[in-house]
Protein backbone atom coordinates (compact mmCIF):
# COMPACT_ATOMS: atom_id res chain seq x y z
CA UNK A 1 0.00 0.00 0.00
CA UNK A 2 1.33 3.39 -1.11
CA UNK A 3 2.10 5.58 2.42
CA UNK A 4 1.98 9.38 2.57
CA UNK A 5 4.55 11.29 4.69
CA UNK A 6 2.62 14.03 6.75
CA UNK A 7 4.09 16.88 9.32
CA UNK A 8 2.73 18.35 12.35
CA UNK A 9 1.02 21.68 11.07
CA UNK A 10 -0.92 22.52 14.17
CA UNK A 11 -2.57 22.06 17.33
CA UNK A 12 -5.42 23.81 18.46
CA UNK A 13 -8.90 23.38 21.01
CA UNK A 14 -10.92 20.89 19.10
CA UNK A 15 -14.42 23.06 18.45
CA UNK A 16 -16.07 19.68 18.30
CA UNK A 17 -15.50 17.96 21.35
CA UNK A 18 -14.53 20.18 24.17
CA UNK A 19 -11.41 19.42 26.50
CA UNK A 20 -9.98 17.40 23.75
CA UNK A 21 -7.55 18.98 21.16
CA UNK A 22 -6.98 18.28 16.82
CA UNK A 23 -3.94 18.01 15.67
CA UNK A 24 -3.27 19.01 11.82
CA UNK A 25 -0.88 16.82 10.27
CA UNK A 26 -0.24 18.22 6.84
CA UNK A 27 0.69 16.25 3.61
CA UNK A 28 4.49 16.80 2.86
CA UNK A 29 4.05 17.09 -0.50
CA UNK A 30 0.58 18.60 -0.99
CA UNK A 31 -2.52 20.37 -0.31
CA UNK A 32 -4.22 17.80 1.85
CA UNK A 33 -4.75 18.29 5.39
CA UNK A 34 -5.44 15.31 8.30
CA UNK A 35 -7.26 16.54 11.61
CA UNK A 36 -7.03 14.01 14.05
CA UNK A 37 -8.83 14.26 17.20
CA UNK A 38 -6.75 13.88 20.37
CA UNK A 39 -7.03 14.01 24.34
CA UNK A 40 -5.55 17.42 26.64
CA UNK A 41 -2.16 14.86 27.52
CA UNK A 42 -1.55 14.32 24.73
CA UNK A 43 -1.55 17.36 23.15
CA UNK A 44 0.68 18.57 25.65
CA UNK A 45 3.06 15.32 25.31
CA UNK A 46 3.57 16.33 21.52
CA UNK A 47 3.42 20.13 22.21
CA UNK A 48 6.35 19.56 24.56
CA UNK A 49 8.64 17.87 22.53
CA UNK A 50 7.32 20.05 19.43
CA UNK A 51 8.24 22.80 21.68
CA UNK A 52 11.52 21.48 22.70
CA UNK A 53 10.57 21.82 26.14
CA UNK A 54 12.69 19.73 28.92
CA UNK A 55 9.93 19.23 32.11
CA UNK A 56 11.87 19.19 35.41
CA UNK A 57 11.64 15.11 35.70
CA UNK A 58 10.15 12.90 32.54
CA UNK A 59 7.36 12.82 31.29
CA UNK A 60 5.56 9.10 30.27
CA UNK A 61 7.09 9.66 26.75
CA UNK A 62 9.54 10.77 27.25
CA UNK A 63 10.29 7.72 30.24
CA UNK A 64 9.34 5.35 27.05
CA UNK A 65 11.95 7.00 24.97
CA UNK A 66 14.48 6.70 27.27
CA UNK A 67 14.20 3.49 28.31
CA UNK A 68 14.41 2.19 24.71
CA UNK A 69 17.34 4.30 24.43
CA UNK A 70 18.57 2.04 26.60
CA UNK A 71 17.90 -0.82 24.99
CA UNK A 72 19.26 0.62 21.65
CA UNK A 73 15.79 -0.04 19.60
CA UNK A 74 15.28 2.90 17.16
CA UNK A 75 12.11 3.70 16.29
CA UNK A 76 11.95 4.28 12.69
CA UNK A 77 8.04 5.75 11.32
CA UNK A 78 5.16 5.67 12.77
CA UNK A 79 2.40 4.76 10.26
CA UNK A 80 -1.44 6.00 10.65
CA UNK A 81 -2.12 2.00 9.78
CA UNK A 82 -6.37 2.08 9.65
CA UNK A 83 -9.38 4.61 10.24
CA UNK A 84 -12.45 2.63 11.67
CA UNK A 85 -15.89 4.47 13.36
CA UNK A 86 -14.03 7.65 12.87
CA UNK A 87 -10.83 6.67 15.34
CA UNK A 88 -7.41 6.58 13.66
CA UNK A 89 -5.41 3.71 14.94
CA UNK A 90 -1.38 3.76 14.16
CA UNK A 91 1.61 1.30 14.54
CA UNK A 92 4.94 2.27 15.43
CA UNK A 93 7.82 0.70 13.43
CA UNK A 94 11.19 -0.16 15.36
CA UNK A 95 14.44 -1.86 14.98
CA UNK A 96 15.63 -3.45 17.81
CA UNK A 97 19.45 -3.60 18.80
CA UNK A 98 19.71 -7.27 17.32
CA UNK A 99 17.95 -5.66 13.68
CA UNK A 100 14.91 -7.32 14.13
CA UNK A 101 11.93 -4.92 12.86
CA UNK A 102 9.20 -5.14 15.10
CA UNK A 103 5.44 -3.52 14.63
CA UNK A 104 4.01 -2.53 17.93
CA UNK A 105 0.45 -1.40 17.75
CA UNK A 106 -0.20 2.09 19.19
CA UNK A 107 -2.84 5.17 19.98
CA UNK A 108 -2.38 7.46 16.93
CA UNK A 109 -1.99 10.66 19.79
CA UNK A 110 1.12 8.16 21.76
CA UNK A 111 2.80 7.46 18.18
CA UNK A 112 2.97 10.94 17.04
CA UNK A 113 4.56 11.88 20.56
CA UNK A 114 7.26 9.09 20.38
CA UNK A 115 7.73 10.11 16.42
CA UNK A 116 8.35 13.93 17.85
CA UNK A 117 10.85 12.62 20.21
CA UNK A 118 12.51 10.43 17.75
CA UNK A 119 12.83 12.53 15.36
CA UNK A 120 11.17 9.88 12.72
CA UNK A 121 8.85 10.51 10.45
CA UNK A 122 4.92 10.21 10.28
CA UNK A 123 3.16 8.47 7.40
CA UNK A 124 -0.31 7.49 6.25
CA UNK A 125 -1.57 5.42 4.06
CA UNK A 126 -2.82 6.84 0.47
CA UNK A 127 -6.76 5.70 1.13
CA UNK A 128 -6.99 6.72 4.69
CA UNK A 129 -5.37 10.30 3.45
CA UNK A 130 -8.15 10.21 0.79
CA UNK A 131 -11.17 9.32 3.32
CA UNK A 132 -10.69 11.54 5.68
CA UNK A 133 -7.98 14.20 4.38
CA UNK A 134 -8.93 17.60 4.02
CA UNK A 135 -7.91 19.37 0.83
CA UNK A 136 -6.79 23.33 1.20
CA UNK A 137 -6.77 25.22 -1.34
CA UNK A 138 -3.46 27.42 -1.18
CA UNK A 139 -4.88 31.32 -1.03
CA UNK A 140 -4.30 33.64 -4.57
CA UNK A 141 -2.73 36.94 -4.22
CA UNK A 142 -1.65 39.26 -1.31
CA UNK A 143 -3.65 41.15 0.16
CA UNK A 144 -3.09 43.99 2.90
CA UNK A 145 -5.22 41.37 5.47
CA UNK A 146 -2.38 39.02 4.78
CA UNK A 147 0.08 41.64 6.36
CA UNK A 148 0.25 39.85 10.27
CA UNK A 149 3.11 41.72 11.35
CA UNK A 150 0.96 44.75 11.09
CA UNK A 151 -1.55 43.46 12.92
CA UNK A 152 -2.19 44.36 17.00
CA UNK A 153 -1.84 41.37 19.37
CA UNK A 154 -5.69 41.55 19.65
CA UNK A 155 -6.74 41.45 16.02
CA UNK A 156 -4.39 38.77 15.63
CA UNK A 157 -5.90 36.31 17.96
CA UNK A 158 -9.33 37.24 16.71
CA UNK A 159 -7.83 36.75 12.99
CA UNK A 160 -6.23 33.04 15.05
CA UNK A 161 -9.90 32.18 16.00
CA UNK A 162 -11.40 33.18 12.64
CA UNK A 163 -8.83 31.12 10.90
CA UNK A 164 -9.34 27.87 12.83
CA UNK A 165 -13.22 28.11 12.71
CA UNK A 166 -12.33 28.59 9.06
CA UNK A 167 -10.00 25.60 9.20
CA UNK A 168 -7.41 27.21 7.12
CA UNK A 169 -5.11 26.09 9.28
CA UNK A 170 -1.56 27.48 7.29
CA UNK A 171 -2.98 30.97 8.14
CA UNK A 172 -3.98 29.82 11.85
CA UNK A 173 -0.55 28.23 12.12
CA UNK A 174 1.64 31.62 11.36
CA UNK A 175 -0.96 33.76 13.33
CA UNK A 176 0.10 31.48 15.88
CA UNK A 177 4.26 31.51 15.07
CA UNK A 178 3.21 35.78 14.85
CA UNK A 179 2.25 35.87 18.18
CA UNK A 180 4.86 34.04 19.75
CA UNK A 181 7.54 35.76 17.91
CA UNK A 182 6.34 38.93 19.72
CA UNK A 183 5.68 36.79 22.91
CA UNK A 184 9.80 36.23 22.72
CA UNK A 185 10.43 39.67 21.81
CA UNK A 186 9.22 41.14 25.39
Amino acid sequence: MQKIELHILAIANSDNQPHNFVIILKEAEGKRRLPVVIGGFEAQAIALAVEAIQPSRPMTHDLFKNTMDATGAELHEVLISDLSQGIFFATMIWELQDGRIVEVDARTSDAIAMAVRFRCPIFVYAHILDKAGIEVDSPGGSTSEDNITAMSVETLQNKLKEALEQENYERAAAIRDELKRRTEQQ
